[in-house]
C-alpha cells in the first residue's frame, strides 16, 4: 500500500523548516526519500544534512536540492528556519539529476532569490482565480535562477568529500536500500551486490556520515514504519510483511527498541519527543 504521502508528492508545496518540540526526530533526521525533488532553502541558522550517505554542514543563505528517490535527513537546532519546496513530477526534468549544495554568498542574489520564494508563496496562499499556474510559473523562475546560480558555481573547486571511493560506495549503496529497504535483505546482501565486504561498507559509511551501514538501512525502515502507523490504516502485521520484517513480533520489537514504545502505543499517542 502506498502512503497519502505518496499521492501528495505530485503536487507543488512550500512548507516550513523549523524546529517543533511536539514532532519526533524522526520527521526530520530519519533518512527518508521522495517520489519527487525537493529543494530547501535554509533562511538562518546551521545544522548538518546527510544525502545519499554523505553528511554536510548547513547554514544560513543556503539552497540544498535534493532529487526523487535519494536519501536524506538533516538536524534542526533551535535557531534553524528556512522552508521545503516540494518539485512536482512535471517539472522534475527542469532540475539537477544530482544532489546539488549551493551557498548564496552574494546580497543580491539573496534578495533576488527571496523575492522568488515570497512571491510562490503568496500564489499558493492565494484564492485568486488561475493561482495554481502562476504558482507553477513562479517555479519555473526559481528553478531559472537556480541553473543560474549553479552556472556560476561550475569553476568552484569540486566537494573532495563527495569524490571519494567511500563517497561513491555509500551513495550506490543508499540507491539500494532505497530499491530494496522493503526486503528482507540485510547488510552482507547489499555488500555484496555492491561487490564489497560487509565491512568494507560499513567503514564507508563512517567515514561519510558517521554511522554503520545497519544504522542506515534501519534508519530509512523505521522512518517508513512511522509514516505507514501514523498515516494509513494498514495492520501492524501488514506493516511489518511490507517492511521485509519475518514476523509482526520481530517487527514490534524492533520499533519498540528504536522508538521507545511499541508500534500501537506510536499509533495511538502521536509520535512527541520520539526519535
Amino acid at each position: 500500500m502506498i502512503p497519502a504521502t505518496e499521492h501528495q508528492d505530485a503536487l507543488l508545496a512550500l512548507a516550513p523548516i523549523a524546529r517543533n518540540p511536539h514532532v519526533g526526530k524522526w520527521r526530520t533526521e530519519a533518512m527518508r526519500s521522495h517520489a519527487t525533488p525537493r529543494l530547501l532553502y535554509i533562511a538562518k541558522g546551521q545544522g548538518r544534512i546527510t544525502i545519499a550517505g554523505l553528511t554536510r554542514g548547513y547554514g544560513a543563505n543556503n539552497l540544498i536540492f535534493i532529487p526523487a528517490h535519494t536519501m536524506y535527513g538533516y538536524e534542526i537546532g533551535p535557531t534553524v528556519f528556512g522552508q521545503m519546496l516540494n518539485i512536482p513530477t512535471a517539472m522534475a526534468p527542469e532540475w539537477p539529476d544530482e544532489p546539488v549544495h549551493l551557498r548564496l554568498r552574494d546580497v543580491a542574489a539573496q534578495k533576488d532569490f527571496l523575492a522568488l520564494i515570497d512571491g510562490l508563496e503568496r500564489e499558493l496562499s492565494s484564492d485568486l482565480e488561475s493561482n495554481q499556474r502562476a504558482a507553477h510559473y513562479r517555479l519555473g523562475l526559481i528553478s531559472v535562477f537556480f541553473e543560474r546560480q549553479l552556472a556560476g558555481f561550475e569553476n568552484a573547486p569540486a566537494d573532495a568529500n563527495a569524490e571519494t571511493s567511500s563517497a561513491r560506495v555509500v551513495a550506490a549503496y543508499t540507491d539500494l536500500i532505497e530499491r530494496d529497504y522493503r526486503r528482507d535483505l540485510g547488510v552482507a546482501d547489499f555488500a555484496h551486490a555492491l561487490g564489497v565486504t560487509p565491512t568494507h561498507l560499513t567503514r564507508c559509511c563512517k567515514v561519510t556520515c558517521g554511522r554503520s551501514a545497519l544504522a542506515l538501512l534501519n534508519d530509512r525502515k523505521h522512518y517508513e514504519a512511522c509514516i505507514l502507523l501514523r498515516e494509513s490504516k494498514q495492520t501492524i502485521q501488514s506493516i511489518s510483511e511490507d517492511l521485509g520484517f519475518s514476523s509482526a513480533a520481530y517487527f514490534s520489537r524492533a520499533f519498540q527498541s528504536r522508538a521507545g514504545r511499541s508500534p500501537s502505543q506510536f499509533r495511538r499517542f502521536g509520535s512527541k519527543n520520539l526519535t
